[in-house]
Formats: structure tokens, sequence, C-alpha cells
């Protein structure tokens, strides 16, 4: 998320004087360390990498600004007193302060979301905020695409604020939220819910259940009417359908353990799960 911003700083024409990304990581049986997408990038433009922000207060000339993109840590107060710093934050605070904005208004139902360039400061994204971009939540939108166009508008916000000037922002007002990240526990498919929760659920990314004591992913769906079983048995008809609360849902690509992502139609004529549960 933070490359789209990184490149547009470069092409406008911004003295970019380092990048701060995680270190390498093991990737892969061989063992071979990957970087950071943000961190190719700027080897690309011949820009800098560090690891730690505290290295950006030894440089000279000294830092004027930093802009921080879905970095993962909180900066500490002794950086943060000699380097100003912006936040591209993924939502409209203070609804969904936290790890993970983008996921939680998906799984809340949220028609609207959006990105704040904030002052960043100590406390949780709570600093005052100099520009707001509303962005829809389009109907059986995925996180990869709400992520997409959230990147692509507070790219345009960063330049645009940046071209201006940061002059007054505004103190968040209203009742605070706050985006816990995911844990895997949340996205085990609990079928007894309502169908639109579990469609969320499987646009979100990552949700499973489990058939025959073993676990499969369930990567895309489509919501449908009842289909008279109880939750969570599979239909009878010749379409991967599967039971809900309220409602069904289609299976349209899964991936079973230990096997690659399939169209769940060959999965279905393979395993004929018909009148079998998940769980």
């Amino acid at each position: 998320m933070a490359v789209a911003p990184l490149r547009a700083l470069v092409d406008a024409g911004y003295d970019v004087a380092a990048v701060v990304t995680r270190v390498d990581k093991r990737r892969g049986r061989g063992g071979a360390t990957q970087p950071s997408p943000v961190k190719a990038a700027a080897a690309e433009f011949g820009i800098p990498v560090l690891h730690r922000v505290d290295e950006l207060l030894a440089l000279d000339p000294p830092v004027e600004l930093g802009v921080v993109v879905a970095f993962g840590q909180l900066i500490k107060p002794h950086v943060l007193e000699r380097v100003a710093m912006v936040n591209i934050h993924f939502s409209l605070l203070p609804r969904w302060r936290g790890a993970a904005p983008v996921e939680r208004a998906l799984l809340a139902g949220d028609a609207v979301t959006g990105t704040c360039l904030m002052q960043l400061e100590v406390g949780l994204d709570t600093g005052a905020v100099y520009d707001r971009v509303e962005v829809p939540i389009a109907e059986r939108m995925t996180a990869v695409e709400l992520r997409e166009a959230l990147v692509a508008a507070g790219t345009e916000q960063l330049l645009r604020v940046l071209d201006r000037g940061l002059v007054d922002p505004v103190p968040q007002d209203g009742e605070a939220t706050y985006a816990a990240k995911i844990d895997p526990s949340e996205l085990r498919i609990d079928w007894s819910r309502p169908t639109a929760e579990l469609d969320r659920l499987v646009r979100l990314g990552g949700a499973w259940t489990m058939f025959r004591d073993r676990r499969i992913k369930l990567l895309d769906a489509a919501p449908g009417p009842a289909v008279g079983e109880q939750a969570g048995v599979l239909g009878a008809g010749p379409t991967p359908t599967v039971a809900t609360i309220d409602g069904s849902l289609t299976m349209v690509r899964v991936q079973p353990e230990g096997k690659a992502p399939m169209d769940a139609a060959a999965w279905w004529n393979g395993a004929r799960p018909a009148g079998e549960r998940l769980t």
C-alpha cells in the first residue's frame, strides 16, 4: 500500500531522502529472503533504505517531513519531536483507528469509508486531520478491490495536500471505533450467521470451513436464496451451494487443504458432497 504513494512523490519531483521499511523476510522452502514491495520500489529509484525509524535522525540534511503509509508500528515520541510526520490512514477517522481499518469497514458492512491525511502523534491514530476523502464500498467489493481504491484516493490526496501546504489540521470529532487486527479464528465460517455477513467474510479473503475433517478455503462465493436445508448443509442440486441461516452461498472458487485453488464445480464433481455438512 506504500508503493503507489512513493512512486507518486518521486514522479512529482519531491526529494525522498530515505525509505523506512521492515527487514527482508525469508520466504519459500529455500529460505531466500525477499524485500518488502516498498523496498524494491526504493531500489528502482536509488533511494536509501533504512530498517529503523531512529536512523532518520542521523540523516544530513535533516528530514523535513515523514510520510507514513501502512507502517504497522507506533513511532516513538523522541522521533516525532524532531521529524514532523503525516499518515495516510485508510478510514474516516475517528472510525476504525488501528491496524485493520480496511478489513473492519468491509466486515461491518459500511457503505462508505475513505482516507484521512492526518498529523502523526503519539496516540493511536488520534492526530488532527488535514484532509478527508470518502470512498464508497461498492456492492460485493472485495478487500483487494477496496484497498486498491483507497490507495488511489490516498495517493492523490497526499500530493494535493502537499502541493497546497500543510495548514490548519482539524481535530477528529465523533465516536472512535477500533480496528483490531484480524485474528485467524475470525476467518472460520459460522454457518449459523446471516448470508450477508458470510458473503462479506468471503470477500475479505481467507475464509475457511471444515469438510470431511479437513480445511477448505472459500475463495469466492455468491449469495442466494434459501435452499431448504439446515445451515451448513450442501444442497442436492447440480451446483455447489451451501445453506445458511437465512439463505445460501453458491461456491465459485475453493481451495481444499493441500491442493491448489480450483473452480468449485470441479471440486463438487469430484467430491460429490451433496447432503453433507460443512462445519
